[in-house]
């Protein structure tokens, strides 16, 4: 258009305003609605109004009857499902109880180990006592007692023996059940235990003695006193000798053989010119913490008897063509012959023939295995499964350290002022020397001084290092005996200055004491995540990380190896543990006193923000884990600290090739009692308990992973080893990854 059409079409819409006489082209207003218009205007707006609250009211009885048809087709799905599962239970139980025959297989290989262990060491005859029965331990302590060669080198080698001795006391106690092992043995066992710590650290007191009786030989050509250190798996002893009395000696660092620092200590001014010793026997292990009570009777664990009454039906069994029947496959899962002893009739009553369609209710025996394999685990492992009532009594005024929260790591360091015994004379041939029968006598040394002196000069400064074999993943806390109330202190300790990297750490104290350095020892709870990974037939890998560290062990068969522990600044932490068969009990003790605890015990609770999850479903989860883990994967899901208490999630997936992608993962929930597929995924932005598409309900996680698994997959399982099915079942039972991560 052009500029002549534009305004021609402006001067007509202005002209028509204008004849209609409501507004000239030059006024510029607006005529006010009449009231004719208002009422219109409202009607209309009513009316709108009223019809869109229609409309949206329609919408949602829509959605409504949708949502209600939603859930109603759910819910019928749901009780078909159940129905389902319900129908088949029994069966399935009877299949799942002719694999968990496996634990009390091992079970009963076990108590067949350990009997025919004592039988062996018994046939031996190489004059090695058994520390379990009382007249062959106390003859050998009565003999070493009444043993005068105090020679240092004798004793820390009979020092070795002794400490095997203590360790075969401590694993009897610890890896025996309940039912096998007394309260009163454990009574038994404990005091034969302190009576041979007792009489090893005396006869330590006893060959430092010795050296001090000899100091003047060993003096060192540039003090002129006597220095020292000596070293061996156990123990690293450091011993000097003030025989110059040099009031300007206030420092001395000792040094093995090589050179290298060990430890080191400051004297205070008023001792550089007395006739004292000093010792810092370094003992890597702790005699001196309370040794661990376990309760008399084994705790109280409520095992249900799994929901409704479990059914079993001819229509059942006969027409399940695609499994197996169950006797069939009890005659695979027998793996030796000599485990026959700890069969039960179970199986035959799951085969019951009747030619009906009548029904029959699973007998009682059913929760009494249950509750055996409950109870078939060690004493140390059935009372960590515990959590105690946790009391909100007062805070103690005390500094004294709990040991259920912090743990002794690298040992404990005897740091004593010890009076010089007289030193041999060499007068005109003739050797003299003063003999005391006082035994090791300690300096009394505390420090006092004037408010106008400088208390420094008056302060016991001690230098330790650190283990190469143990981890401190913070500054270690300084603990300080206290004799008389049988426990460690934080007080009197000062100036502390820590050195990790050259792993080294000093401080004062007013008076000599023997100390040692405490760890949280839940700094790796709860964990980040977990999982377990098959590594081939009767072969696993469990990894675990924690907020500082990755840990992952081998398992294979009865036995566990530490592959790695892994830290940001470190991969090649605790090389003396790794590539080391050994029984998972006895890797679980030597991983917590290296300081890398990933195992809860039984007051973990009352330290550790867990997610807590009904007992009997956790423990009954872990058996099932371990009845297929030579075959599946399992893993960490974010979701488990979402289901509940009576529910625990996680991920799974066939893995016989090792390779596992993320595609492969699916979540399963598990309550004990009721399997099922989680329709989902870990990157899902909310919890829902729907059930994947295409799945069903299973009364056992076996059936559940049953149902999706490979020929190949199946035919391992039912090969499966018991040992490492124990095993595994040990190792997620000792860090109970469902519940501390």
């Amino acid at each position: 258009t052009g500029a002549g059409d534009v305004n021609n079409f402006a001067s007509g819409s202005f002209g028509h305003l204008g004849r209609g006489g409501k507004m000239s082209a030059g006024s510029g207003g607006k005529k006010k609605p009449s009231k004719a218009e208002r009422l219109r205007m409202q009607r209309e707006e009513e009316e709108r109004r009223l019809f869109e609250e229609q409309q949206a009211r329609l919408q949602a009885e829509r959605e409504e009857a949708e949502r209600r048809e939603r859930e109603r087709i759910e819910r019928e799905k749901t009780e078909r499902l159940e129905a389902k599962d319900q129908e088949r239970r029994g069966l399935e139980l009877a299949e799942l109880s002719v694999l968990e025959e496996n634990f009390l297989i091992a079970f009963q290989w076990k108590a067949d180990f350990r009997a025919s262990a004592k039988w062996n060491h018994y046939m031996a005859c190489d004059g090695s006592p058994d520390p379990t029965v009382p007249r062959e331990i106390n003859t050998f302590m009565s003999l070493w007692q009444e043993d005068k060669n105090n020679d240092i080198q004798i004793v820390m080698e009979k020092g070795k023996k002794v400490l095997e001795l203590i360790q075969k006391l401590e694993f009897s106690i610890l890896d025996a059940p309940y039912e096998e092992l007394t309260s009163d043995d454990v009574a038994q066992y404990q005091e034969t235990i302190q009576k041979l710590q007792a009489l090893l650290h005396q006869k330590y007191n006893e060959a430092i003695e010795q050296l001090l009786k000899e100091a003047s030989s060993y003096a060192e050509s540039e003090s002129g006193n006597m220095e020292v250190v000596i070293k061996d798996a156990n123990v690293t002893l450091c011993v000097w000798a003030n025989l110059k009395k040099n009031p300007k000696f206030r420092t001395q660092i000792f040094r093995d053989e090589e050179r290298n620092p060990t430890n080191a200590f400051e004297l205070p001014r008023p001792l550089t010119i007395c006739d004292i010793g000093v010792r810092i026997l370094h003992t890597h292990y702790d005699h001196l913490s309370p040794l661990e009570s376990f309760p008399r009777e084994p705790p109280k664990l409520d095992i249900p008897r799994g929901g409704p009454p479990l059914i079993v039906t001819t229509e059942t069994m006969e027409g399940d063509g695609d499994h197996k029947s169950v006797e069939e496959t009890s005659l695979e899962s027998q793996h030796t012959p000599s485990t026959d002893v700890v069969k039960t009739h179970l199986s035959t009553v799951f085969l019951k023939e009747t030619k009906n369609t009548a029904v029959d209710e699973i007998p009682a025996e059913v929760h009494e295995r249950r509750s055996m394999i409950f109870h078939s685990v060690s004493r140390a492992q059935l009372s960590a499964l515990a959590f105690p009532e946790i009391g909100e009594g007062p805070p103690s005024e005390e500094p004294v350290v709990d040991l259920h929260q912090f743990m002794p790591v690298g040992g404990v360091y005897h740091f004593d002022a010890l009076k010089l015994p007289p030193q041999a004379k060499h007068i005109k041939g003739w050797t003299m020397v003063e003999v005391l029968d006082t035994g090791l006598e300690t300096y009394p040394y505390s420090a006092v001084c004037e408010e106008s002196e400088d208390t420094s000069l008056y302060l016991v400064g001690l230098t330790v290092n650190l283990l190469d074999s143990v981890i401190f993943f913070e500054e270690p806390l300084i603990g300080r005996w206290d004799p008389e109330g049988k426990c460690w202190r934080t007080d009197g300790v000062g100036d502390v200055v820590y050195n990790m990297k050259e792993k080294e750490v000093s401080f004062k104290m007013n008076s000599f004491s023997t100390v040692t350095l405490l760890q949280d020892a839940h700094l790796n709870m709860p964990y980040q995540s977990w999982e377990l990974r098959p590594h081939g037939a009767n072969q696993a890998v469990l990894t675990v990380l924690t907020t500082f560290a990755e840990v992952q062990i081998q398992i294979k068969e009865n036995q566990c190896l530490l592959i790695s522990v892994t830290t940001i600044e470190d991969a090649n932490l605790l090389s003396n543990l790794r590539g080391i068969w050994m029984p998972p009990l006895a890797l679980t003790i030597a991983l917590r006193r290296a300081g890398m605890n990933i195992f809860p015990a039984e007051h973990s609770s009352k330290y550790v923000s867990l997610n807590k999850k009904d007992l009997a479903a956790e423990l009954t989860c872990y058996q099932q884990m371990a009845l297929v883990a030579s075959t599946f994967a399992f893993g960490w899901s974010k979701w488990n600290w979402m289901c509940g208490e009576d529910q625990v999630v996680f991920k799974a997936c066939e893995c016989l090739d090792q390779e596992t992608t993320k595609e492969n993962w699916a979540l399963y929930m598990f309550n004990g009692c009721r399997a099922q597929k989680l329709k989902i995924t870990e990157n899902s932005e909310t919890f829902s308990k729907a059930i994947a598409e295409e799945s069903e309900f299973h009364s056992t996680l076996f059936h559940l992973l049953k149902d999706t698994a490979s020929e190949a997959a199946l035919e391992r399982v039912k090969g499966t080893h018991y040992l490492f099915v124990d095993c595994v079942y040990q190792l997620l039972t000792a860090t109970r990854v469902l519940t501390y991560a």
